[in-house]
């Protein structure tokens, strides 16, 4: 990698409606923080972007029981959640600025990036080009419209980690999402991977690195991390 480039771009949804539930959802924070820290620390330079210019955050995820070092960092770092409150919109940034790129995830995603096709179109762009392309949890879904240079899916025979179906449920959350992450995962043809639910699950593929879930944020960052100084 070039040494005057380090520069990683991390996607994240716009949506804050959780299906027909009435309650809101939105951006994962530990998602976001944990590997946008990794990577800050790591001397990285940092675009956010998203479809509407905002990321909205889930709620849910701000309650005591899911803090982590990074979600407190994050709750005391005002740049940053202006910066989030205030991206840089999806359709105006391009492969070629960048090193990586990284989706992280909460429900959001589901609705939004699922079917963006900017977001395809980037994955296939940073992939294409040899760069990293990061997601986590959700996230995943982003690689819904992504194709491989044949105009298969990008991930058809890939190892990649996604929510899995059983923590949907642990949640209580099937009947609210449009569709199962695990299963749009196995329907596009991906060798699925996963771990014991709720435990830190992140698998590398080449260039695709996935994690499973919000425990796997820290891993899946580092994965990126190091996917990037081997690059």
């Amino acid at each position: 990698m070039s040494t005057k480039s380090k520069k990683v771009l991390f996607v994240v949804t716009s949506h804050d409606q959780l299906g027909n539930t009435g309650k809101k959802t939105g951006l994962w924070i530990g998602e976001f923080a944990a590997p946008y820290y990794t990577l800050a620390d790591a001397g990285y330079e940092i675009t956010i972007a998203s479809p509407k210019g905002f990321g909205p955050i889930d709620p849910f995820s701000q309650i005591d029981q899911f803090a982590t070092d990074a979600t407190k960092r994050f709750d005391t770092d005002e740049v940053l959640q202006a910066r989030l409150n205030n991206t840089a919109l999806l359709n105006a940034v391009s492969e070629g600025d960048y090193d990586a790129i990284f989706f992280p995830g909460g429900h959001g995603p589901m609705w939004d990036l699922a079917e963006d096709q900017k977001a395809a179109d980037l994955i296939e762009a940073f992939y294409h080009n040899g760069k990293p392309v990061g997601l986590l949890c959700h996230g995943v879904v982003a690689l819904k419209k992504a194709k491989a240079a044949n105009g298969e899916p990008l991930i058809k025979g890939k190892k990649v980690a996604g929510f899995t179906n059983s923590e949907e449920a642990g949640v209580g959350l099937t009947e609210a999402v449009p569709f199962l992450t695990e299963d749009l995962l196995k329907s596009l043809g991906a060798d699925y991977q996963k771990g014991d639910n709720w435990s830190a699950f992140s698998v590398v593929d080449g260039l695709l690195i996935t994690g499973q879930n919000p425990q796997s944020a820290q891993i899946t960052g580092e994965n990126l991390l190091k996917a990037l100084a081997e690059a």
